[in-house]
């Protein structure tokens, strides 16, 4: 049993973050944070990555809704930043989301996240007829790495 109930947020694929323990359910933003004990933090995925944060002393928690236009837009930036808690103080779990052989994206998608960070070239795999398998996991991780949080583990559950 939830010590509350979640504020249900309606998620738009952004960046926004939002204080859970001041936030109302319906809020547009795709990121939650609290500080609070008792105050519950939820997303809701499919496709999209799952990503839970929180730091070594349990005193900040997020949960994180990154699809590839918040990924690539700053979703765990916004999230981390609204932690206030040193980098390296923070864990971070990736949940199951889309696996990296059956998201598909085209060109348009790739260079969104290449032209910012070259390195992210090595989450897309080249298909026929100029379309690409993008790695959500991986660029979420190359993210959060960017950031300086070192520790973070992932479900490697995919939907293929």
């Amino acid at each position: 049993m939830l010590p509350a109930e979640p504020v249900w947020l309606n998620q738009v694929h952004g960046t926004a973050c939002l204080d859970a323990a001041a936030a109302v359910t319906g809020a547009e933003a795709d990121a939650v944070w609290t500080r609070q004990r008792g105050v519950v933090c939820a997303v809701m995925t499919a496709d999209c990555l799952p990503i839970l944060l929180c730091d070594d002393a349990g005193a900040v928690v997020a949960a994180v809704h990154a699809g590839w236009r918040g990924l690539a837009g700053g979703v765990i930036e916004s999230a981390v930043s609204a932690m206030a808690a040193a980098p390296e103080r923070l864990l971070a779990w990736i949940g199951p989301a889309i696996g990296p052989t059956a998201f598909e994206v085209g060109e348009d998608v790739r260079e969104t996240f290449t032209s910012a960070a070259p390195k992210s070239d090595a989450a897309f795999v080249a298909k026929a007829g100029g379309k690409f398998w993008c790695d959500l996991p991986r660029l979420a991780r190359e993210r959060l790495f960017a950031l300086g949080v070192r520790r973070v583990t992932s479900a490697d559950l995919h939907c293929q």
